[in-house]
């Protein structure tokens, strides 16, 4: 059993490597798709309950974010890994950029999102932390 939380501002590439790498194993819980924090709650619970392999698809910039997920995944007997998004503000932006329709996150709502970054550690509950770069 496997919980994977996504760690990164908007642009980095998180739901990109999601549907790379764990799309056909994972169940994928985004607020993008699911709009609130109930059937967040509601998804979590019943992959949690089942076993199911969950991928956590979302911004998850701050500390206290991550561990409501790491602290029920860990719970429920789950191993987790954090995958950071290591990504230039630039490099964001201009992946942003060529995203089209609600998708596309306006510039201050970016800049926002990577000053508020804090810098995930190992030391949160993660039992393996990756860092993706992009080249």
């Amino acid at each position: 059993m496997e919980a994977v939380i996504l760690i990164g501002v908007q642009g980095s590439g998180k739901s990109t490597f999601y549907r790379e790498k764990f799309f056909d194993s994972h169940v994928r819980i985004s607020l993008d798709l699911l709009r609130t924090r109930q059937r967040e709650r509601v998804l979590m619970q019943a992959c949690l309950a089942t076993g199911q392999r969950f991928a956590v698809d979302n911004t998850n910039v701050l500390r206290v974010d991550r561990a409501v997920y790491i602290e029920a995944a860990k719970a429920a007997g789950f191993r987790v890994t954090g995958y950071f998004f290591d990504v230039e503000l630039k490099e964001a932006l201009r992946r942003n950029g060529t995203r089209e329709g609600t998708a596309k996150i306006p510039v201050p709502g970016v800049i926002g999102t990577w000053k508020r970054l804090e810098r995930p550690e190992l030391s949160e509950g993660f039992d393996e932390l990756v860092v993706v770069k992009h080249e």
